[in-house]
Formats: C-alpha cells, sequence, structure tokens
C-alpha cells in the first residue's frame, strides 16, 4: 500500500443551524488502526463522513495527500478511499456476488466489464468475510449479521489503501464481532492499510486501535494510544459515566469497568 496523509483542519460541519462537529483537527495515523469512540450523537459518523466526502465542511478542510478532497475525480478516491456507512441499503432482489462486486466499481472501465482482477478480489473479499457460501442468494434474505458481513466483503473488495467503517460490528454476535476485528487486523498487518473505524464498545477499541479518538459534543477531547487515552477521567470527561480502568487480562490493553448503582461485590 502507498502512504498517505488523512487529515481534517479546522473542520466544522452542521446541519441547518446545528454545529456537528467544531473546528476540529485530526491526523489519521498513516498505515494505523484508528478507532473513535464517543457517546450518541457526539459527531462520530459525521466525522467518518467527513473524512470520505459524503459531507462537505462549512468551514476548514480535509485534504489527502495535501490536496483537498474536492480536488480529487470521483473515481479516483474511491481507489484511495473506501467507506463502509453505518446502515448501508442494498438494490431490491440483489445476490451477495453482484454486490461485493459493485465494490470494485472504481476500478472498472466505462464499460464495466469484470476481470480476472474483479473476479479474484471478490474471491478473496467473500472468503475473508466467511461469506462464500452466500454468494448466489439474495441480500434481503439474509439475517443482519449476515448482510453485516456481506457489506464489510464488498468494502474489502474494493482493494482501497485507507477504509472507514462505522459500526462494523453492528448486528453481529460476539463471535463474529471478534472474527471481524481480527479480519481487519490481518488486512492492516498484511497489507498496512489505513483503518478508520467507529466502536461502541470501549473494551474492544482499546484492544484492538493503535490510535483512539475520544470525542464528546462534536470535538476530541483526546487522542493517542489506548493505553494514554482511556482513563477513569477521560471516560468521565466524554461520557459522564464513573469507571474503574484495569488491565485487560488477555490483552493487557485498558478494560474500562462501569461502576454504576449496584453489583458491588461484598467486603
Amino acid at each position: 500500500m502507498t502512504a498517505h496523509d488523512l487529515r481534517a483542519t479546522g473542520v466544522t460541519v452542521g446541519f441547518d443551524d446545528r454545529e456537528v462537529l467544531h473546528a476540529l483537527d485530526l491526523a489519521v495515523p498513516d498505515g494505523k488502526i484508528t478507532v473513535i469512540v464517543g457517546p450518541n450523537a457526539c459527531g462520530k459518523s459525521t466525522l467518518l463522513r467527513t473524512l470520505a466526502r459524503l459531507l462537505r465542511p462549512a468551514a476548514g478542510e480535509v485534504t489527502l495527500d495535501g490536496t483537498p478532497l474536492r480536488g480529487y475525480r470521483g473515481k479516483q478516491l474511491a481507489t484511495l478511499v473506501g467507506l463502509l456507512p453505518q446502515q448501508p441499503i442494498a438494490p431490491d432482489g440483489i445476490t451477495v456476488g453482484d454486490l461485493v462486486l459493485r465494490g470494485r466499481y472504481p476500478r472498472q472501465g466505462l464499460l464495466g466489464q469484470r476481470t480476472a482482477a474483479d473476479t479474484q478480489a471478490v474471491e478473496a473479499a467473500l472468503a475473508a468475510t466467511d461469506t462464500a457460501d452466500l454468494a448466489g442468494r439474495r441480500v434481503d434474505e439474509l439475517s443482519g449479521g449476515q448482510r453485516q458481513r456481506v457489506w464489510i466483503a464488498m468494502a474489502l473488495a474494493q482493494q482501497t489503501d485507507i477504509l472507514l467503517l462505522d459500526e462494523p460490528t453492528t448486528f453481529l454476535d460476539v463471535t463474529h464481532q471478534i472474527e471481524v476485528l481480527d479480519l481487519l487486523v490481518e488486512l492492516n498487518r498484511a497489507s498496512s492499510t489505513t483503518i478508520v473505524m467507529v466502536l461502541h464498545d470501549l473494551n474492544l477499541a482499546a484492544r484492538y486501535a493503535d490510535h483512539m479518538v475520544v470525542m464528546a459534543a462534536g470535538s476530541i477531547v483526546a487522542q493517542g494510544t489506548p493505553a494514554a487515552v482511556v482513563t477513569a477521567d477521560t471516560v468521565r470527561a466524554a461520557f459522564g459515566l464513573d469507571a474503574v480502568v484495569i488491565p485487560d487480562p488477555v490483552s493487557g490493553s485498558p478494560m474500562v469497568v462501569p461502576m454504576g448503582r449496584f453489583h458491588y461485590a461484598p467486603e
């Protein structure tokens, strides 16, 4: 993979009269896994969509390798940056194989003819997400977890240097959550793909991230390694939650244990 510099500088994004992101600065570490966390409605998905050029800042700029995203042609940008949105919608009646093939669109010519490289990429993506046996089935017949893995396969088939994923573990049971996150680590290590994803689970985020970004109210309140970022003070500042942070017994990464008002161990 080619090294890239993706960054937001002074980015403000709003809808109608409401600002969602406020003069936000972010430099995405190249070739690393960045995980964005924060409470609901803090701007995580808006930030991801802005990094993918789906939203245009009211102020500030998002640049890729020093060039504003608006300076890229559509297909050119789509060969560099891929996005799996939070709630993608499949065309009625489309099969899994055809949906994953759509991830190859940016790399196809004007006639959209399928090439051997397309076939290889689709097969590899289906195998990686354990969805090869679903290739001939209609997407609308699948369970939520199956559909989510198929969408991830489509994103993988795009073969971009930068992959943005908005809650990729949505609808997945815990086994498939771990499988998908392990798959993204493998992709990152094998190809140096830069991955930026939004996760709700703080403990999975801390386990899988090289770089964590904690957001609250449209701003970044902390960023850095999980060990530096995931502290009781940061959890309280971002989520309004009292918690104890201890080492994860599996990975050694920080693990957040909410305190709540009940369930204290007897003395």
